[in-house]
């Protein structure tokens, strides 16, 4: 039997697993590592503490599963976007990493866009936003000149533990496209923007593909994981293309719905071209020569969790969504805004905050559940509200997450998405894409397409219901009415907020 591994480096652990030839999962490991607050805003983490995790978690795999070394065929890797890691002349970290959800930026953001204009978008095509890589650099570049001046090369967290099991420096264009330096279109890194902002343009790294193979394993990691110095490794990709790979969007129309403690709504997009305005991310996929398209929900299971931590501590998720099925659409005209930090799409807004909206002595705790599980799903319908507005056919929607996990919940969003939406009976997410980045890399399939079809077992499917379409969409229009309504009252609030 042979086997590929998939490394997910996670904001809060790494996780790996090693796959066969058939897509089962044989064994897995992760292991934890700390992230640092030291100011508010502020989420840094020790890249070497992403190094030595991986090579432990590495480690047990090995022991655990039993596989022999010799039949661990490649590796490849899926990692945390964004964040940036700052290296000198030795390939050494200058400072710790700033991470994706470190929002000491906004200065820097402002920065970008009067340097760039309307050019932002038409090269990097996505807006500056605090948790991008670029302003990142420009912050280290304004506060610790020296550090700037030291930084020879800069990496994403992904790409720096694969440098130290291989000695080798890459970026794929999946992850590098998450930067705002790099030209989607053109899939190098732009000239343009770093002479503009005062980037040398030596501290970008050799562009790859995900699935391009970079390297092996130096004979000391090898001898610390168990693993052979000839087992192959793949640049792999970042998270939410990994995700998407793992979750089998690769062909045009599919469409991938993630709950996790934010959402996503991803689309595939062949189409370079394709003008979202900045509304939603435009991303290289992790698939060679294709893009997706990303709208993010900042508090989507996270809104779910709140409201059972604070109204129902004591009741599991079952206990509190038992009842949720009996409520009708609408609960009972009751609305929830999952703003609870602030909304990314289509609103980036850090100010905005959620809302229940149309509560009266009628409303018992199943109608509100099931008003945040509504207010979710709108949320994320309008991701692709968007994409159906710029031209995309949205026909099938794959749900993966804790909205995977609730038959109701799946329903609700073939409703509210008006499109089929199916789940996977073998998710994995971002691990098993980097698993599959892995096996095609080895050649075990043409194509990672051929690779999903062998891996990916999908489950029952849900089918929009023209009745409830109907109802829903008339709901959705209200929602869309609450931000607008509520902006300039949370703009007020803000001064009392603690």
């Amino acid at each position: 039997m042979k086997y590929v591994i998939g490394v997910d480096l996670g904001t809060s652990a790494v996780k790996v697993l090693l796959v066969d030839r058939q897509g089962t999962i044989r064994a897995t490991a992760s292991r934890p590592y700390p992230l640092f607050h030291e100011r508010s805003g502020y989420s840094e983490q020790n890249p070497e503490d992403w190094v030595r995790e991986t090579k432990t978690a590495l480690a047990e795999l090995v022991r655990t599963s039993g596989a022999a070394a010799a039949d661990i065929e490649g590796i490849s890797f899926s990692g945390q976007m964004h964040g940036l890691v700052l290296l000198d002349g030795e390939y050494r970290p200058i400072r710790n990493a700033i991470l994706w959800n470190d929002t000491r930026t906004t200065e820097q953001c402002r920065n970008i866009e009067a340097a760039l204009g309307e050019d932002l978008l038409a090269i990097a095509r996505n807006p500056a936003l605090e948790g991008f890589t670029l302003p990142k650099l420009l912050w280290v570049k304004r506060h610790e000149p020296a550090n700037f001046e030291k930084a020879k090369l800069f990496l994403l967290p992904k790409d720096y533990v694969r440098l130290r099991l291989t000695g080798a420096a890459h970026m794929d264009l999946s992850d590098a496209a998450g930067t705002l330096l790099l030209d989607v279109r053109e899939k190098r890194w732009s000239e343009e923007i770093c002479r503009r902002l005062g980037i040398r343009q030596e501290l970008c790294p050799p562009l790859v593909e995900a699935q391009q193979l970079v390297g092996t394993l130096l004979p000391d990691v090898a001898n610390e994981t168990g693993l052979r110095p000839e087992t192959k490794v793949f640049a792999g990709g970042a998270d939410n293309a990994c995700g998407a790979v793992g979750s089998g969007i690769l062909s045009a129309g599919s469409v991938m719905c993630s709950i996790g403690t934010s959402g996503v709504i991803l689309a595939y997009e062949d189409d370079k071209d394709r003008d979202f305005g900045g509304k939603v991310h435009f991303f290289n996929h992790a698939k060679p020569d294709s893009y997706y398209a990303m709208g993010v929900t900042l508090s989507a299971g996270h809104s779910l969790n709140w409201f059972k931590e604070t109204f129902a501590p004591n009741a599991s998720f079952d206990e509190l969504l038992q009842g949720v099925s009996a409520v009708p659409i609408g609960s009972k005209g009751l609305l929830y805004t999952p703003y609870l930090v602030g909304e990314r799409t289509p609103h980036a807004d850090s100010i905005i905050r959620g809302s229940f909206i149309g509560m009266d002595a009628s409303h018992a705790l199943s109608d509100f559940a099931r008003a945040v599980m509504e207010g979710i799903t709108f949320s994320l319908n309008e991701s692709i509200d968007l994409f159906r507005n710029a031209g995309k056919q949205v026909g099938t929607v794959l749900s993966i997450g804790g909205g995977a996990k609730n038959e109701t919940w799946l329903q609700m969003q073939a409703d509210v998405f008006d499109a089929e939406v199916i789940s996977l009976n073998n998710e994995q997410g971002p691990g098993m894409g980097a698993a599959m980045l892995a096996a095609a890399g080895c050649g075990w399939f043409d194509t990672l397409r051929e690779c999903a079809q062998s891996f990916l077992s999908y489950g029952v499917s849900y089918q929009p219901d023209p009745d409830r379409v109907s109802a829903y969409r008339e709901l959705f229009g209200i929602y869309k009415e609450v931000y607008s309504q509520t902006k300039t009252l949370n703009e007020r609030l803000k001064s009392f907020r603690v």
